[in-house]
């Protein structure tokens, strides 16, 4: 096979490389690459459906019927080689046929040989040409049915179908046509058959069979032919009225035939009948249904004149198939591809509008996609004086008439190709008609419009900002021309719109001013705020040292437990300790640290009273002379530290001899208490009591014959 493939190709491997570019489309048919979208690949195809669908009907026809292939067979021989011709010449244009690879076509005639040879259609393609005829000269030539093998190109048929449905204009048609057309293939077949089946068991054996030929007028081919297509007919469209089967061979051909029918020829109707349903809705989906409309005018009570005006415009849709809705048919191609059938379609009226002729073709092309089609009835007014201008109107067929305020009197007739109202869909300062209608449009018989919407363009020019410039620069000129332009409002709407840009420019300045001084503060703020933030934490760390320093101090700070004079012994009798041992009067802490309340010599002399530490700083409980004396009491500490719980004097007298006071009271923070409390013989007053502030008391008390009272400290800090 790779040998016969190098053969029939070996003329066209000599041709020169394809170019690239427009030289290489313009050589494209000297190179033998074609383009399997292109129209020479189609061209062909459509020619290979010829031999293939004489093979499928004349061969099984001559096989089945010997006097027609008897009587011509010089030109089915001819026919034969023709045919045979054309599918070698089909094997040569596969090997030279492109294909797309990642969407590119491939030219390349080593790639193109590879892929075919390895296709599974190249073997069958082989097969379809092998030599049979040469059978002939062992069989002779009343045996055309060596040639089946030819029917195994029928995969080029299909195709040929496909690419034809895809480039007709009437896709529907050419499908029930096909469908026809297998049907008629098969009665074909089915009715040569039956012939074939006859001969075989005897022409006229039974009613079943073809009759004899001797019979008058059945002996002619043609009448063979015709006789054994109705039977074909009767027996596979299952109508009844077929002669009664008499011989086993018959019962089966008469099943197999209701078989087919019921099985292949129920697909081929159900395809035909949903060919149909399809046209039906494609015509629904493109053109509107007067049905819905004329029952709800009938619902309503709404009849005569304006009913028939409605049907009469739908019918006049169907019957010139015009459509109103361009956007549902192009609504399944790329947005590139409907731009250029648009602009194909639209665009040479769209350049005859003196106010999109400056106008680059990109605007046209996106304005081409918004034009609308719209269909006037006769006497219908397209626009009345005094309406709001919304959009403007190409006449596309069709003739209108401009009339006077009385609705009759024609003023001007406007004929295919001309336009109106492109005026009032752009803004212009100083116009004086506004975008109010100027003139009474009325169509004298049915009318094609397009119709260009003011929110269409200008949803278009906002994405070219120049050619709305010059459209307005246009347009001025025209209304200049008309002398509809007012020059002193149009100035002084300039005027104003220069100022509204000033003042909005300056309101911008300002703002800019104020963000930065917003900017500015919160900055501040955020500065400040940080440095706040530091100043607490350094406060925080300071309390948490301080703290630290006041949980290591000790918990509970003893005075002395006892006390005693010089020689260990007691006071004399009647000898009476401090008792109560005060501050300075008045003198407070922050935190009101107490000292001593009172403190009392032998011989009722008092010490300072009155001075009061930080926190209440209480000295020992209860101090007791020999006598009942007491020592200094209610001298507490935060931490409540206490004095002496018991003094005795020396022989277990509690007197003054040797009475010594708690040795150190501390307040809060180093306060102290009494630092030495002495008896009669010796005793001191309470000195150098503090208080909050380095508040002392007397520095020095001293009882009546040199009795010092005891000695304190306050608090310190």
């Amino acid at each position: 096979m790779r040998n016969l493939s190098a053969v029939l190709s070996r003329r066209w491997d000599r041709a020169p490389a394809p170019r690239t570019g427009r030289t290489q489309r313009a050589a494209a048919p000297r190179s033998w690459i074609l383009d399997p979208s292109g129209d020479w690949y189609y061209w062909w195809l459509s020619a290979m459906v010829l031999p293939v669908m004489y093979n499928w009907i004349v061969i099984v026809c001559r096989s089945c019927f010997a006097e027609l292939q008897e009587q011509h067979t010089v030109l089915w021989l001819s026919l034969d080689c023709l045919s045979d011709a054309l599918y070698l010449l089909d094997i040569a244009v596969h090997l030279h046929t492109g294909f797309l690879e990642e969407g590119i076509l491939v030219q390349d005639r080593a790639q193109i040989r590879r892929r075919y040879l390895r296709s599974a259609s190249f073997p069958w393609d082989v097969v379809s040409v092998l030599p049979t005829n040469l059978l002939y000269l062992h069989l002779g030539p009343a045996v055309p049915a060596v040639r089946a093998n030819r029917f195994l190109r029928v995969p080029r048929l299909f195709e040929a179908f496909d690419r034809r449905e895809t480039r007709t204009a009437h896709p529907y048609a050419f499908r029930i046509a096909k469908l026809m057309l297998y049907v008629f293939v098969t009665i074909h077949w089915n009715g040569c058959l039956y012939f074939a089946l006859s001969t075989y068991l005897g022409l006229g054996a039974d009613d079943w069979v073809y009759p004899n030929a001797s019979r008058p007028g059945f002996a002619r081919p043609l009448r063979q032919y015709l006789h054994s297509f109705y039977i074909s007919t009767l027996i596979l469209t299952t109508v009844g009225d077929t002669p009664e089967p008499q011989r086993e061979e018959e019962f089966l051909f008469m099943t197999a035939g209701f078989l087919l029918a019921v099985l292949g020829f129920a697909t081929i109707m159900g395809s035909m009948s949903s060919v149909i349903a399809n046209m039906n809705a494609a015509d629904a989906a493109f053109y509107p249904d007067h049905g819905p409309v004329q029952q709800y005018l009938q619902a309503h009570g709404v009849g005569g004149r304006l009913l028939r005006r409605v049907a009469g415009w739908h019918q006049h849709l169907r019957a010139h198939r015009k459509l109103v809705g361009e956007q549902a048919v192009l609504r399944h191609l790329p947005s590139r591809l409907r731009a250029e059938v648009a602009a194909s379609v639209h665009l040479p009226a769209l350049r005859k509008v003196s106010l999109f002729q400056s106008c680059e073709r990109g605007v046209l092309e996106a304005l081409v996609l918004k034009l609308r089609p719209q269909v006037f009835s006769p006497g219908e007014f397209v626009c009345r004086t005094g309406d709001v201008g919304r959009e403007m109107y190409f006449i596309r067929e069709g003739r209108l008439a401009v009339v006077a305020a009385d609705g009759v009197t024609q003023l001007a007739i406007l004929g295919e190709g001309l336009y109106f109202g492109e005026i009032s869909l752009i803004n212009i300062r100083g116009n004086r008609s506004g975008n109010r209608r100027t003139a009474n449009i009325q169509s004298i018989g049915y009318s094609d419009l397009f119709c260009l919407s003011k929110e269409d363009l200008t949803e278009v020019l906002a994405e070219f900002p120049s050619a709305r410039a010059l459209m307005e620069a246009k347009g001025r000129e025209i209304l200049l021309r008309m002398d509809k332009l007012d020059v002193h409002a149009e100035a002084a709407a300039v005027a104003a719109a220069e100022e509204a840009e000033q003042r909005v420019q300056a309101l911008e300045v300002a703002l800019e001013e104020l963000q930065t001084r917003v900017a500015r503060l919160l900055a501040q703020l955020e500065s400040s705020a940080f440095k706040l933030a530091l100043r607490i934490g350094r406060l925080e760390s300071r309390a948490q040292q301080r703290r630290l320093a006041r949980d290591r101090a000790p918990a509970r700070d003893q005075g002395p437990t006892r006390l005693q004079g010089p020689d260990g012994g007691r006071g004399p009798e009647g000898a009476q300790g401090p008792t109560r041992v005060r501050g300075p009067t008045g003198v407070q802490d922050p935190m009101r640290a107490q000292g001593p309340t009172r403190v009392q010599g032998p011989n009722g002399v008092q010490g300072p009273t009155d001075v009061q530490g930080p926190t209440r700083v209480q000295g020992s409980t209860r101090v007791q002379g020999p006598n009942g004396v007491q020592g200094p009491t209610g001298v507490q500490d935060p931490m409540r530290a206490q004095g002496p719980t018991r003094v005795q004097g020396p022989t277990g007298v509690r007197g003054p001899t040797g009475v010594r006071g708690t040795t150190r009271v501390q307040g809060p923070t180093d306060a102290q208490g009494t630092t030495r409390v002495q008896g009669p013989m010796g005793m001191q007053g309470p000195t150098g009591v503090r208080g909050p502030a380095g508040v002392q008391g007397p520095t020095r008390g001293q009882g009546p014959t040199g009795v010092r009272g005891t000695r304190r400290r306050g608090p310190r800090r």
